[in-house]
């Protein structure tokens, strides 16, 4: 199971890759590995400001539903395009082509809240 060291995690199993006031987001290979094959994303709040830990929208596995929580709060600029024709990239690369959605940071402090991969591995159980 890979947990990257350049990202940050949530207790939510997302991850967050930030570059200058913009983050990257999406769930981690732990949480795709637990929910199974994915066969749909939805995401409908693409141009929305939300706070850090609102629902930004939900995966649906073969499985399960599940829904997906904002890291940090702002605005989400877009909506990775691969993912609506190929919900399967969240599980074949879930750090890469699997990103979910791109974000505008509101609140940089916010950062600080997130998990060091060090720990979102003792959390999952690794460490």
């Amino acid at each position: 199971m890979k947990i990257p060291t350049d990202l940050l995690y949530t207790q939510d199993h997302e991850w967050v890759k930030i570059e200058n006031n913009i983050a990257y987001i999406g769930i981690t290979d732990f949480a795709q590995g637990e929910l199974g094959d994915i066969v749909y994303v939805e995401i409908e709040t693409v141009g929305e400001k939300l706070m850090q830990h609102d629902t930004f929208g939900s995966v649906e596995a073969v499985k399960t539903v599940s829904d997906l929580f904002l890291p940090l709060s702002g605005e989400i600029l877009e909506l990775n395009p691969n993912i609506e024709s190929n919900p399967e990239l969240v599980n074949s690369d879930p750090y890469g082509e699997g990103w979910m959605i791109k974000l505008e940071i509101e609140n940089s402090k916010e950062i600080d809240t997130l998990l060091a991969p060090d720990s979102y591995a003792s959390l999952i159980g690794l460490l």
